[in-house]
């Protein structure tokens, strides 16, 4: 790059800033832009379209093209070059636009006299804001110097279009921020909140995106990537010897942070005459295009550490950290690309609802939103670069969506979606107390599921019976140490404590699959969910299973206790875990501790295998837990995880349903106790549908309990069967059509 063409990129800059800070309305500001960018590019027309919606490109402002087709054009994403630019965010450079495929000239704005054609997409953080055009009548490709000078003037034009720098009287385009956005992901947590957005991680605004001194712009640069380099090294130095995962990410923090080809790359843009900030903000935008568009999970991660790494840096030159004196509202939604389960916890039950650009529905945030019953949507794509602290947002977890700035209608229909659900409540309180008893008189046993001291209050207010399924494994993926069997015995007596003598089901440390804790090494597996996970990890490393079952034995103190160990597939890992549970309970006699009054200890079922295990099993087994989420993402082949596959099977699903109730004679046949945890055990229907298969005992979130009772108050279990079963004789693949019916005529 020669000298001459940086010093022409700084003059077409400090001529575009100087546009900017004179005092003018959006349009007049936008139309003197386009003159500039035509006049110092030397081409006929500039014109720039920005969207109009998520779907629509306007044309704002042109140099060139007919002035009356301003604000009249409009094309969809993927029409013509200007939407295939915004499509695909990479630039078009032809100097024979109407060969180029795609191309559809506008009649209105006059542009077939022209035959070059180059297209930028005007981009920031990966958000696709419109199109800056530069064409020619002559037969012209615009060379590497010049598209990149245009790259970086769209990068300005970004910025002061995120800082509304084109909206006001004779405004060009509508301000950023202030519309009705909808945000479309997938239910991490059921539930309805409404209230204002807090940032996990405040935006940094870059208010001074073009300067005059490279030199100095050079020097703050380089000396923000030495604070940030001896951060980076001051981290290593702390981080856990044995978490290799921490180690791994903070070893490609200092690889990126001293890497040459990125430094130099930023130096350039400070060259054409960007400030520090934007420069970083530059490389950070092209580094969100390209994960978005890389399908290698390793790639993706490093790329997502090269985002983590620029927003630091961002932080260091504008001193816009993460403390910026807001204060956490009174009805806060947390809004945040993703969050490890410790930074949710420290949030606690202040917040109202939690919505993520990433995450999962197995993931530790989304158990410890459940733990909480915190209503939970991940995968809300874009949410963080859109929403503003203090922006009012609902949160619809039923359905995976997130109202953003609603207009009235939505916030009347969702208040009366909210009372609804709160006027239910009230009427399940009245039946709180009493059995879940049908009118043919069959009484299913109600139990919730839990996994933090937290959730224990929810036990007498919500009816249960007990706690069906306690998640030990949250206290293990909180902290970034291993807890010492002191901490965990301590835990498990308050747990029982709070109970005040209801049975408490604790299931033993299940990890693996989407649960790693934080210090210990990952496992490269292709297909981790059926991999070394829950009870084969705990039988090859019998350590810590030894040191959680003496915690359990310990905190029991005398006290009935009731033990599940977790994805039994087969006989063999059952007895070998009871041989680990005999030995701890020798262990903790020799010294002469007090031993459980009572001792159960179970298994969980949720591998198909396990169903069909030897007869001797079901005999010796104390009780059986079906885990349903499991089970029906392994007896469907469809991982819950993938929604192309997940909403694809239903659980009333004929063959799931006749599975279901082979496991329950086998059960009746030994005797052996019989339960079903899992989401769908919460769900009336779902419920309704598993009682009449023959399950008499269920457990699920707090929340689900009243509805579920609600609904076994009022039906005949005995016609429902009869349903299912002609449903089933029928030849129906699912009974959910029967049964729906049978309720609506039932009334």
């Amino acid at each position: 790059m020669s000298e001459r063409t940086e010093s022409e990129s700084r003059k077409l800059l400090g001529r575009l800033r100087d546009a900017l800070a004179e005092e003018a309305a959006g349009q007049e500001r936008l139309d003197r832009i386009t003159r500039l960018i035509a006049t110092s590019m030397g081409t006929e027309v500039c014109s720039i379209y920005l969207f109009r919606d998520s779907e629509t490109l306007e044309l704002c402002a042109t140099e060139g093209l007919r002035a009356d087709a301003v604000h009249k054009t409009r094309m969809r994403v993927g029409e013509g070059l200007v939407g295939r630019v915004a499509r695909s965010s990479r630039v078009i450079n032809t100097d024979n636009a109407p060969a180029e495929k795609g191309f559809r000239f506008m009649p209105e704005t006059g542009e077939e006299i022209y035959s070059s054609f180059c297209g930028i997409p005007i981009q920031r953080l990966g958000d696709n804001l419109g199109v800056l055009v530069v064409q020619s009548k002559d037969s012209r490709s615009y060379s590497a110097d010049e598209v990149y000078a245009l790259e970086v003037v769209a990068m300005v034009l970004a910025e002061m279009t995120e800082l509304g720098a084109f909206v006001g009287e004779g405004a060009a385009m509508t301000a950023r921020h202030q519309q009705p956005e909808i945000f479309r992901g997938t239910s991490g947590q059921e539930g309805a909140a409404e209230g204002r957005v807090w940032l996990h991680e405040p935006r940094v605004v870059v208010t001074n995106p073009v300067a005059d001194d490279p030199e100095k712009e050079t020097l703050r640069l380089g000396e923000a990537i030495e604070e940030l380099r001896v951060g980076v090294d001051k981290m290593l130095a702390t981080a856990a010897r044995g978490d290799r995962e921490q180690l791994d990410v903070l070893e490609a923090y200092r690889m990126f942070a001293n890497s040459k080809g990125w430094m130099k790359r930023m130096e350039q843009d400070i060259a054409r005459g960007l400030s520090a900030e934007a420069a970083v903000e530059k490389e950070q935008s092209a580094a969100r295009k390209r994960m978005e568009q890389v399908t290698d999970a390793y790639l993706r991660e490093r790329l997502h550490d090269l985002d983590d790494l620029s927003n630091r840096l961002l932080r260091i030159l504008t001193g816009q950290g993460s403390e910026t004196g807001a204060e956490l509202p009174a009805d806060p939604i947390l809004v945040a690309r993703n969050i490890g389960p410790g930074e949710l916890l420290e949030y606690g039950r202040n917040l109202r609802g939690i919505v993520l650009e990433e995450g999962s529905v197995g993931s530790h945030a989304a158990i410890v939103a459940r733990a909480l019953a915190i209503p939970l949507v991940v995968h809300a794509e874009r949410i963080t670069t859109e929403a503003l602290n203090g922006d009012h947002i609902m949160v619809d977890g039923d359905q995976g969506i997130a109202h953003l700035r609603p207009d009235d209608t939505v916030v009347a229909a969702f208040r009366d979606k909210i009372a609804m659900a709160a006027q239910a409540q009230e009427r399940y309180a009245s039946i709180r107390d009493k059995p879940a008893t049908t009118l043919d008189g069959v009484t299913i046993g109600l139990h919730m599921n839990a996994g933090l001291m937290a959730d224990l209050p929810s036990l007498a207010g919500s009816g249960a019976e007990g706690v069906g399924l306690f998640r030990t494994e949250l206290q293990f993926l909180v902290q970034n140490k291993m807890p010492k069997r002191t901490e965990l015995a301590a835990l498990y007596s308050r747990v029982m404590d709070a109970a005040q003598g209801k049975r408490v089901v604790f299931r033993t440390l299940d990890i693996g699959s989407d649960k790693v804790l934080p210090y210990m090494a990952p496992q490269d597996e292709p297909n981790p969910a059926l991999g070394w996970r829950a009870v084969r990890v705990a039988l090859d490393k019998p350590g810590v299973m030894r040191m959680q079952l003496q915690a359990l034995l310990r905190a029991a103190h005398g006290r009935p206790l009731t033990v599940m160990f977790p994805f039994i597939a087969q006989y063999d890992e059952y007895t070998a875990s009871c041989a680990e549970m005999d030995k701890a309970l020798e262990r903790e006699r020799i010294l002469g501790h007090p031993l459980p009054a009572s001792l159960e200890v179970g298994a969980m079922l949720e591998t198909p295998s396990l169903g069909f295990a030897p007869q001797k099993f079901f005999e010796e087994v104390d009780f059986l837990s079906i885990g349903g989420n499991d089970l029906k993402q392994f007896f469907f082949a469809a991982d819950r995880e993938n929604e192309r596959v997940r909403r694809r099977y239903d659980t009333l699903n004929v063959s799931f349903l006749t599975f279901l109730e082979g496991i329950v004679n086998r059960c009746i046949s030994t005797n052996t106790p019989l339960s079903f945890c899992g989401e769908d055990a919460g769900r009336p229907i779902e419920a309704l549908c598993l009682a009449a298969m023959g399950l008499r005992n269920l457990s699920m979130r707090p929340a689900s309990i009243g509805p579920v009772k609600s609904l076994f108050r009022r039906v005949n279990l005995g016609e429902v069967r009869d349903v299912i079963i002609a449903s089933r004789e029928r030849g129906d693949q699912s009974v959910r059509p029967a049964v729906m019916e049978y309720l609506r005529n039932a009334g």
